[in-house]
């Protein structure tokens, strides 16, 4: 029960991370705060559900976008 649980997690990241990049693509939102809160939650429940499979490359993958995401909010952040 617990695998399926990190499994739901990673899908629910990955379909979050598709959708962030097709509104961003389609024009629908612009790369600014709600794009990068988007970014952070996938990067976050995917590196959640790859932590105890031990994908370690796609987990530090996940954290270097989450880093970024959180850069990019923080940069957002301070020109308001």
């Amino acid at each position: 029960m617990e695998t399926i649980i990190w499994d739901v997690l990673g899908w629910v990241g990955m379909v979050l991370v598709l959708l962030a990049y097709m509104l961003l693509s389609l024009g629908k939102i612009k790369n600014g705060k709600l794009y990068q809160i988007m970014n952070l939650a996938a990067a976050t429940l995917m590196a959640i559900g790859l932590f105890p499979k031990n994908a370690w490359f796609s987990f530090a993958l996940q954290i270097a976008w989450a880093i970024i995401a959180v850069a990019s909010l923080i940069k957002i952040a301070r020109k308001k």
